[in-house]
């Protein structure tokens, strides 16, 4: 069966992936000139990687883990310590740390808590270690039905102490949804959580050995073009063209540099793109449906991606670091954590601005501007003083991972919809992770399922005048 993915992201490139595994026959269509979506990256004039986002592994992502395991790319990976650091605004310069040990889950994590004393007293992590388990006991029934509150609301019933949120709940919510716990559903983080307390290596991070389009994008490319699959780039969706029954006729692919745009028929359809452009792509027909128009109550969240080259080592740290700073919500130094950046001499900061709604529209100086102000209280002993900026890009992402609000589990839509050959993907559609790099690995290998499960008349041009043939 050929079917027709559009979106290169990882969503559908999982997506593409599952079904040449299954058989099929997938044509994968990125609008843009590069792959990978919210994992997208690209060289600039200096050939120095730019990178939409800072992108850190879990050890609670099976579905990434597997992906790179089938694809015998694991050793990419590069594992990092396990523990969690945290800056303390309070006093500038100095990490507070939560190393797990290598005991069994949940003992693990609760002795990090446990070990630290830089940033909870023992009351505090008492009420911590009681508010948490309700959701670890009563299990992911319950963390769904905490949907209807913030999480700063979720806090509030359990008991738990307001500095607990401001000195580790505002860092984590930031860094997962790229919003803050007044803002973000209390399901969200308690998933996360319960990941991370339920599986031994679940928090442990890593980063990969270099940019994300060569070192995972580009595997999963030659698998799906090794068993017959295609993967075309600079290929954007211009209409999904209906027949009288609803269904997808064909896709219309919008001709780039004088091309005449180009017809793409297949047996099934998936579109792979965030919910946003999937709403403004979405043919009139199918607005009247119940299941379209919850995507209404879906949209994505803006994201600002910081690249700062110094022209000296700041730190050795070889981490993801919470910054706890207004601004800011986690960074690395992309010259120690990730081989292909290395750099033993300078430091190459990477930073994740949020949230980003009041910043996403001023300028790049600003921003940079406003980064560096901030970077100055992590750094004082050497910004702005000593160490001087060679380089700093902003990458924005208007729309990025839908915003993770109270009450959007109701509008997450299944990877089948109501159209006999149309099916979604994205970390956005209903999975059990949030909006995240498995996520989106995730939904990709669920639609390739549905797919599979669903029986599609399979189009066959040299036999139009026959019955269809079903595959199960």
């Amino acid at each position: 069966m050929r079917v027709a993915i559009a979106g290169g992201g990882l969503a559908g490139l999982s997506c593409a992936k599952y079904l040449t595994d299954l058989g099929h026959q997938p044509i994968l269509l990125e609008s843009r000139d590069v792959l990978g979506g919210l994992v997208a990256a690209w060289k600039d004039e200096d050939g120095d990687w730019l990178e939409t986002g800072l992108h850190a592994f879990f050890g609670a992502y099976p579905n990434m883990l597997q992906l790179m395991g089938e694809l015998g790319i694991l050793d990419r990976l590069q594992w990092k310590q396990h523990t969690l650091i945290f800056n303390q605004p309070e006093k500038p310069g100095t990490l507070s740390r939560f190393d797990v040990p290598d005991i069994p889950s949940p003992f693990n994590v609760i002795t990090s808590i446990l070990r630290n004393n830089d940033m909870l007293t023992w009351s505090q992590k008492i009420r911590f270690a009681i508010g948490l388990f309700p959701a670890i006991i009563r299990g992911q029934k319950y963390v769904e039905d905490m949907d209807k509150y913030s999480l700063i609301e979720w806090l509030r019933i359990q008991g738990i102490d307001e500095k607990v949120n401001t000195d580790i709940f505002i860092a984590a919510s930031k860094a997962l949804t790229f919003i803050n716990p007044d803002e973000v559903s209390a399901t969200i983080i308690l998933t996360a959580l319960n990941k991370f307390l339920q599986e031994r290596y679940g928090s442990k991070i890593a980063f990969l050995d270099g940019a994300p389009p060569e070192r995972l994008c580009a595997p999963i490319v030659d698998y799906v073009t090794e068993k017959g699959g295609e993967v075309r780039t600079s290929s954007p969706l211009k209409k999904i063209v209906l027949n009288e029954d609803g269904s997808v006729k064909h896709l219309l692919i919008r001709g780039l540099n004088g091309a005449e745009d180009e017809i793409i028929e297949a047996d099934a359809y998936v579109s792979a793109m965030s919910v946003d452009a999937m709403k403004l792509l979405m043919p009139e027909p199918w607005k009247e449906e119940p299941f379209f128009q919850k995507l209404e109550g879906l949209e994505g969240v803006p994201v600002i991606n910081v690249q700062i080259w110094f022209d000296r080592k700041l730190t050795d740290v070889d981490q993801l670091l919470f910054s706890r700073s207004p601004l800011l919500s986690v960074y690395a130094d992309m010259s120690v954590t990730t081989k292909e950046y290395y750099d033993p001499d300078r430091s190459m900061l990477e930073l994740v601005l949020a949230p980003a709604q009041d910043w996403i529209g001023k300028s790049d100086e600003a921003i940079i501007e406003a980064t560096m102000e901030e970077l100055a209280k992590l750094f004082p002993d050497q910004i702005p003083n000593v160490a001087k900026v060679r380089k700093a890009k902003v990458l924005k992402t208007p729309r990025s991972v839908y915003k993770a609000i109270p009450g959007r589990q109701a509008y997450r839509p299944s990877q089948a919809t109501p159209i006999s050959n149309f099916f979604l993907s994205g970390s956005y559609t209903m999975q059990e992770y949030l909006g995240s790099m498995e996520g989106a690995v995730l939904s990709g290998k669920l639609t390739a399922q549905a797919i599979a499960n669903k029986k599609i008349p399979v189009r066959k041009p040299s036999m139009a005048k026959g019955e269809p043939t079903f595959v199960g």
